[in-house]
């Protein structure tokens, strides 16, 4: 069945957790006359109005995107949020981009939602605008969880303390990122660690080192530990994901994975020397072997 029209979430999606899933279920309950959609932007308008103070981010747009294929969407609208998108009015950003542009006969925002220039629109005014052009508007209550509201800022206040229990609950998922594994500059393989390297998403909201799993290019849940962050021994310059698999000697370059965080082990830190830095690479290691024979046999 061609379906013209589309059933449209609409807000910044970072991370798809819990908040968000409950927007995204509404949408695809109309499949059967709908196509169930999203739409988020790029960049984030926060970070478009402050790029001094970009805001970290919890999934790449490549994360995000795979994130609405797993849950159901069907298409993704992505406008580039600019200069001249920022000074729609509330009445254009309806006729022009919500009807014309996305064809949308249902939207559902959560119930802060603000659109238009100055965000002088609210849900309120979604409303009268939706009964003007002939779309209907459902208004999303928040997600709470032990009293708090899930919000993509609370789980990046998490992410900042490493507590990944909490990440984990508001998700609906452990935290991961995915990338393709990049050539680093094989310091690894001349301290006995040798990593596999990815650029996460800019910028990243933890860092530290982590006991970690390893999926993709024919891994499953490979055990690992990690760090994120700027390698400040090694006096290097932005961000990158190092991780160092158990027990594995293949070539993984190129490949894409996925790299799921178990359990924050401590922050990243500049040491003396190489020497040093080996010795916590050490202990960091046989760390996270424990934890993660531990949940093995726990799971």
């Amino acid at each position: 069945m061609t379906r013209a029209h589309c059933a449209l979430a609409i807000g910044n999606f970072d991370g798809l957790h819990r908040g968000h899933q409950a927007l995204v279920r509404s949408v695809c309950a109309r499949s059967d006359a709908l196509t169930p959609s999203l739409m988020c932007f790029e960049p984030m308008p926060a970070s478009f109005f402050r790029p001094d103070q970009p805001v970290p981010r919890l999934s790449s747009v490549r994360d995000k995107l795979q994130l609405c294929r797993a849950h159901g969407l069907e298409q993704v609208f992505m406008p580039r949020f600019d200069a001249s998108f920022a000074a729609l009015s509330p009445e254009c950003f309806v006729a022009d981009v919500l009807v014309r542009g996305a064809g949308a006969r249902l939207v559902v925002v959560g119930e802060d939602f603000r659109f238009g220039a100055r965000a002088a629109g609210d849900v309120n005014r979604l409303a009268e605008l939706g009964r003007i052009h002939g779309f209907d508007v459902e208004v999303q209550p928040a997600v709470i969880d032990a009293g708090e509201r899930i919000s993509s800022s609370g789980i990046r206040a998490a992410l900042a303390a490493g507590d990944l229990a909490r990440v984990r609950r508001w998700l609906g998922r452990r935290y991961s990122i995915s990338g393709r594994v990049r050539r680093g500059q094989a310091l690894g393989r001349t301290l006995d660690y040798p990593t596999i390297n990815l650029r996460p998403p800019l910028p990243p909201a933890l860092s530290g080192v982590f006991a970690v799993r390893v999926s993709g290019a024919g891994l499953d849940q490979h055990p690992a530990v990690a760090n994120l962050g700027q390698r400040p021994t090694i006096g290097a310059s932005g961000w990158l994901l190092e991780a160092h698999l158990f027990d594995y000697d293949g070539h993984l370059y190129g490949q894409h994975v996925t790299i799921k965080f178990i359990e924050w082990l401590r922050p990243e830190t500049r040491f003396a020397s190489l020497d040093e830095m080996k010795a916590q690479m050490e202990q960091d290691a046989a760390r996270a072997r424990r934890i993660l024979q531990d949940q093995n046999r726990n799971q």
